[in-house]
């Protein structure tokens, strides 16, 4: 549900964007061109399992992509696959002010 809006605070604040639901997809899209940052949103700690796995797909393609998981505190303390997470409980500005730091941090 929030993803949609995260999508279009993103393109709002200036950025190209990308989206799925679809893990497959994602990797389509991930070997079809290239990406400065994928960020994975990691709904709850079902999720973990899922986000990891991509993760170490998208890795084991492409060591130096940069890779982060959107999640909230708890999720984050669960995994150490990502090389950033935004932790968020949906702060918009916080939200685009992390992708920013992760992007300026790798240029």
């Amino acid at each position: 549900m929030l993803r949609p809006l995260r999508d279009q605070i993103l393109r709002i604040s200036g950025f190209d964007v990308d989206s799925t639901l679809n893990t497959a997809e994602a990797l389509r899209m991930f070997q079809s061109r290239s990406y400065d940052l994928v960020l994975v949103d990691v709904e709850g700690e079902t999720g973990v399992a899922t986000a990891e796995d991509l993760c170490s797909s998208i890795k084991t393609e492409q060591p130096s992509q940069r890779v982060a998981f959107v999640c909230n505190w708890r999720v984050a303390i669960l995994t150490n696959c990502p090389d950033d997470i935004l932790r968020t409980e949906f702060d918009p500005a916080a939200f685009v002010s992390g992708v920013r730091d992760i992007l300026q941090e790798q240029g």
